[in-house]
């Protein structure tokens, strides 16, 4: 498996960031790391051998990048205001230069003159940055996989809300989102997957608000919910990555 490691500046968050890149050709995926997680963990935790069979074929090359998740999300005891502001920083980060960067590479080694859509992943509050970027910019992800996230930014910020908290809660800004929007009619040319356990740890009650507002919008998503002993791990994503990366890599 073919492997390169980047680390480059950041002007959205005014320091170096790093990521990595699993393949040599296929569709691009970032995959965003759990709670307070970096780029090396879609190694270390093994997902990478999981999608090994999608990677070494050409399917998939996948960009695993950095959360801020400690100064944001985590950070429970800091300033509301400058914690939302600074994980706006990193959406830019990922929007205003990781997309770029991911197109680029991937038309390069695909021979492409131009690849719009990545599909964003990632599991726990990975799942909740994924699920996030795919609703705020289905211009730029047409595929979402998120598995066993908690979709309103009352778990990062509590009873904090202003205009930037409720512009990163999904159950918020989507439940306001009018039915003639334009973006209901992209996200229906595009996939996303949306899955829970139901095992305590893995709170889907979110999940379910989320799939109801979606339901109720007409937008074509796949929420799913997995058994009472589906449990909050990586176990349990190896599983739904497997079963799920299929669906998501045929074209609509």
């Amino acid at each position: 498996m073919e492997t390169q490691y980047f680390k480059q500046y950041s002007p959205s968050l005014n320091r170096d960031m790093e990521c990595k890149v699993w393949g040599h050709a296929g569709r691009p995926v970032l995959f965003i790391p759990c709670q307070d997680g970096h780029f090396y963990d879609f190694e270390n935790f093994h997902m990478a051998e999981i999608c090994a069979p999608w990677i070494d074929t050409g399917k998939i090359m996948v960009f695993s990048i950095d959360t801020i998740d400690t100064e944001t999300w985590s950070n429970q005891s800091g300033d509301p205001r400058w914690r939302i502001e600074r994980y706006e920083q990193w959406i830019r980060y990922i929007t205003d230069e990781m997309v770029p960067f991911m197109r680029a590479m991937v038309n390069e080694r695909n021979g492409w003159e131009g690849y719009p859509g990545i599909m964003v992943f990632g599991c726990s509050l990975g799942a909740t940055h994924a699920a996030n970027l795919y609703l705020r910019r289905p211009d730029l992800f047409d595929r979402l996989l998120a598995l066993s996230g908690i979709y309103t930014a009352e778990y990062g910020f509590g009873n904090y809300m202003d205009d930037l908290v409720y512009n990163n809660s999904p159950v918020h800004y989507m439940a306001n989102m009018p039915e003639d929007h334009y973006y209901i009619q992209m996200y229906n040319q595009k996939k996303a997957v949306i899955c829970a356990g139901q095992e305590p740890w893995e709170l889907p009650d979110s999940t379910r608000q989320l799939g109801d507002i979606l339901h109720a919008k007409g937008i074509s998503v796949w929420v799913d919910f997995w058994g009472y002993d589906c449990s909050h791990d990586w176990n349990w994503w190896y599983k739904q990555t497997v079963y799920f990366l299929p669906y998501l890599l045929e074209e609509k």
